[in-house]
């Protein structure tokens, strides 16, 4: 019996490189839901950094950060993926106001899609600021060492030596894989 070729789902796989981020409430909890909302609305989970404790970017605030970088394997377009991004913000409490950073319950970045450059008003990729974060280069570094940005042409481990934020990242809890 041969098979039916018209049946067989050939869906191209893109990989979003995602940083996630909370510093307001119970960080870890907002973390956790943030990876299993990813896992059931954008994608699988190909690789899932350490935990970072950081301290805030662009602001002040006395609660630091728990970061963490997912590569969620995905077949959505990066347009879909950012709207489902706001969606799963949205759903654990981050309210958007204005421009300002603030403190937030979940922010989720799209650092790259694959190595794909996309500049428009409501979404830029690779994340125009990442080479002068080093909370959102450590997990990157860590997961991902050898990805080259498709606009510097480095990679995230040169990027990283290059940085020159001397804001404190400090790991906490070890890597982990996660299935979704």
């Amino acid at each position: 019996m041969s098979q039916q070729f018209s049946e067989i789902n050939c869906e191209t796989m893109s990989r979003a490189y995602l940083l996630l981020g909370s510093n307001m409430g119970d960080r870890e909890l907002f973390l956790g839901r943030a990876r299993q909302m990813i896992c059931a609305k954008i994608g699988t989970a190909a690789a899932v950094s350490s935990v970072y404790i950081t301290q805030p970017w662009g602001f002040s605030d006395e609660t630091p950060f728990l970061n963490q970088l997912i590569i969620a394997e995905t077949s959505l377009k990066p347009e879909q993926v950012m709207k489902r991004i706001l969606e799963i913000e949205k759903a654990l409490g981050r309210a958007r106001r204005g421009k300002q950073y603030v403190a937030r319950t979940a922010d989720i970045d799209i650092l790259f899609y694959d190595d794909m450059v996309v500049k428009r008003k409501d979404l830029v990729i690779p994340h125009p600021r990442l080479h002068n974060r080093r909370f959102a280069l450590e997990p990157l570094a860590e997961v991902a060492p050898e990805l080259v940005h498709p606009v510097f042409n480095k990679s995230a481990l040169q990027l990283l030596a290059e940085c020159r934020d001397d804001l404190k990242v400090e790991k906490i809890a070890g890597r982990q894989l996660i299935t979704g």
